[in-house]
Parts: C-alpha cells; structure tokens; sequence
C-alpha cells in the first residue's frame, strides 16, 4: 500500500482534508477565474456582450461539472476504491476506460451545442446582439470542448490517488496563460485582430489545452499511482466509472436546470438587462461550486478509499466533517454578498438594471448559500460512497422548488424578487434534507456490515 493511501485509511481526518483540500480549493478558484476574467473584459464590449455570455455561461459550467465533477467524480471514486482495496491492475485499466467515456463524451457536447446552442439561448430570451454575442463565444468554447473532457478525466485519475497538486498546477498554469491572452484576442493588438467576445472562447480553449497537455504529462511519465496501460476493455470497469458517474450527471443536470430556467423566467419578465444582472449575481453561486469541489475531490477519494477498505463509520465521520466545513465557508461568503451586493456586481456592470436585478438575487439567495455548499460537499462524498440516490431526490426537490416555485411566485405577484426567494428555499431544503438523510446511514441501508 502506498504511503497516500494510507493516509487516506488512518490520517487525522480535519488536517487530512485541509491538507488535500488546499490546493484542490487553489485549482478551482483558478479555473473559476476563467468565467471571472472573461465577463470582466467582455463587460468591456457592452451590455449586449455581457448578456450573450450570461445566456452561454450555464452550459459552459454545466460542461465542466459534468466533466470534472459528475464523470470526473465517477472515475475519482472507481480509482480510490479500486486502490483502497488493494486491486492496482484495475485502477490501472480504469485510467484508459475513463480517457473513452470522457473522449466520446466531449465529442457529443460539440455536437449538441454546435447544431442547436443557438436556439438554446434564443429560448432563454436571447435576441438580437446578445443572441449574435451568445451563437459566437459558444461555437467556439464547445468546438473544443473534448480539450476540456479529457483534460478533467487526467485530473480525476490523479485526484482519485490522492493526488491533488499536480492538477492544481496545471490548471494555474492555464489560467495564467489566459490572463494577458484574453484581452488580447477580445481588442487585439498589433498584427492581431481584434475578435471581439468570440476571442475570449479563443483564449479559454488555448488554455484548456495546455492544461491538458500538463496533465497528459503527468499521468504518462509515471507521476500518478494508477497508470495508463494497455489493458482489456471490460464491462465491469466502464460500469464502475458509469454507475457513479452517470448517476451523478442528472445531479448535474438539475443544479444547471434552476440556473437556466431561473435565467429563462427572469428573462422572460425583465429583458436582457435583469438577465445580465441575474446572470452576473448567479456566477457567485457558480463560484461555490469549484469551492467546495476543493473539498469535494478529497472527500470522493477519503470516503471511496476508507469504504474500500471496509471502514464505514470512518467514511461518515469525513463525509459529516466536510460539510460542515463547506457550510462555513459558503454561508461566510453568502452574507457577505448580501450586506454588500454591490461590491461584486460592479466589478461587471453599473446599469442600474443590472445592479437592480443582481442584488436583489443576492440579497435573497446569499444567506441560503452555506446550505447549497453542505448538500455540494454531501453529493461528492455521496459519490465516493457509490450511493447517489439520496442526492438524486435531494436535487429533484430543489429543481421542482427553484422553478415550479418562482413561475409559481411571478404568475401571483408579477416580481422578480419572489422568484429568487423559492431560489434560496431550494437551497435550504437541499442542503437540510441530504445532511439528515446522510446523518441516518442511508449509504449503508440494505447492505451487509463488515
């Protein structure tokens, strides 16, 4: 057994986290930087910009959480498991099995947003120069978007070992790439043309490929525990990633569907400018999400890799322990952006209907945010568990609270305001219910003890 896996058996559980947290929460907060530093030099190209990015945004980040987080947790959770109970062949052939699904994958996202991205974004309120805004940054960022799913499959191999700075590394890398790379293809200079907000889909496709590039390095050269070999294709290790994976992507599916039918509803009542406001407060909540994936990543692999080896009331005491970290953090941040919405939101805009709309999301939504962060932090370590159904329902409760709700809100009051009030109880009843259900031992319910 190798020194990481050990620690992930009998280390400390609080300093374990922290310690593989750190540079997971470093990784992410980077790569959501990306969405940041686009829309603040696009909001440079007008309200029209700033509005087609916003329509585009949820299936950008729905990409990345189906690849990092929902497949990526998946092959994370397969590997940990596999090594947690001493099988190194098969974390080694899950390595090539998980490049597969990740790579056919991708394709499909290029092809589904490419045919039909636009009539998409024309249904969630898109029209005239948001729409052109919105048809011209997507065709670019899901052209490339198998860069980005084999990218995150390297990275959850990794993550699943264990390992959690050598991603961290390159995706910094990329986003540092990125930085003086996106305002030179968005305004150009010199022999550069100036391509406008369809540059910025350029600059972040350049990075992704050479956090890829990275990433492919490491696991090649030997630097990861599980290795890619030439194996046998079998069944049995692609319904290993799949079970969790696949499971885990309708969790994905329901946290992007109350962004985009919020976005639609919101659209629907206040026009390109609330969505713009909507859009720009929503990219704050979006923010949680790869915060609490730094602790999420470690959370799949402690608790695959301790129920792997048969240590279930350990597996729960990390999994109860994460969230309440992730609750801290999360509600911290929630407050504050309701006592002062303004601050973020004129980091991108000073419309007055954008800073309307925004900080009356926030001001509603923010203080729900800790519990949005426990249920996140319960999903992933649902997923190292291999036991997502209670997620599941979790997450279809608040899809049908975010969204029956607030058509409910605004076909009685006609205000925006009470939309974004069935928002913030979704939040609390997802995370309220997942932590209680977790709490009472469903992981384990039905199944033999050791």
């Amino acid at each position: 057994m190798s020194p990481r896996t050990r620690m992930l058996l009998e280390g400390p559980i609080v300093p374990t986290l922290l310690r593989l947290g750190w540079p997971n929460t470093l990784v992410m907060l980077a790569q959501a930087s990306v969405g940041l530093i686009e829309t603040w030099w696009v909001a440079h190209l007008g309200t029209d910009a700033l509005a087609g990015m916003a329509l585009v945004f949820p299936g950008y980040m729905m990409m990345q959480m189906l690849s990092a987080g929902a497949v990526g947790g998946g092959i994370a959770s397969a590997i940990a498991r596999a090594l947690g109970g001493g099988r190194r062949e098969d974390a080694d052939a899950l390595v090539l099995h998980a490049l597969i699904i990740n790579g056919l994958l991708g394709l499909v996202f290029s092809a589904l947003f490419l045919v039909w991205g636009g009539a998409l974004y024309a249904l969630l309120g898109g029209e005239g120069g948001s729409l052109q805004a919105a048809i011209a940054y997507s065709h670019v960022v899901f052209a490339g978007a198998i860069v980005t799913w084999i990218g995150n499959a390297l990275a959850s191999v990794l993550r699943g070992t264990g390992n959690m700075l050598l991603p961290a590394v390159a995706v910094i890398v990329g986003v540092a790439l990125l930085v003086p790379l996106s305002p030179l293809l968005i305004f150009g200079w010199g022999p550069i043309p100036a391509l406008g907000v369809a540059g910025g889909g350029w600059a972040v496709l350049v990075g992704g490929t050479v956090t890829m590039a990275i990433l492919a390095w490491a696991v090649l050269s030997g630097r990861s525990i599980a290795r890619l070999r030439p194996a046998r294709l079998r069944a049995a290790l692609f319904g290993d990633i799949l079970r969790v994976g696949a499971v885990a992507s309708v969790s994905t599916l329901q946290t992007t569907l109350v962004i985009v039918l919020t976005t639609g509803i919101v659209g629907r009542a206040g026009g390109p400018d609330a969505v713009a406001g909507y859009g720009t407060g929503a990219r704050l909540e979006y923010l949680l999400i790869p915060l609490v994936f730094g602790l999420g990543a470690p959370l799949v692999a402690l608790v695959g890799t301790n129920i792997g080896a048969g240590q279930r009331e350990r597996a729960l005491r990390i999994a109860l322990t994460g969230s309440a970290l992730s609750f801290a953090v999360c509600e911290v941040i929630g407050i504050l952006a309701a006592i002062w919405p303004a601050t973020w939101l004129t980091l991108f805009g000073t419309e007055p209907a954008l800073i309307e709309s925004g900080s009356a999301y926030l001001r509603l939504v923010g203080p729900a945010y800790g519990f949005f962060g426990m249920g996140l932090a319960l999903y992933f370590a649902s997923q190292g568990a291999g036991r997502l159904l209670w997620p599941l329902l979790a997450g279809m409760l608040r899809l049908a609270v975010a969204a029956l709700g607030g058509l409910l809100a605004l076909h009685l009051t006609g205000s925006v305001g009470w939309v974004f009030g069935a928002v913030a109880l979704a939040m609390l009843i997802y995370g309220a219910m997942l932590w209680w259900m977790v709490a009472a031992g469903v992981w384990y319910r039905g199944t033999a003890t050791h």
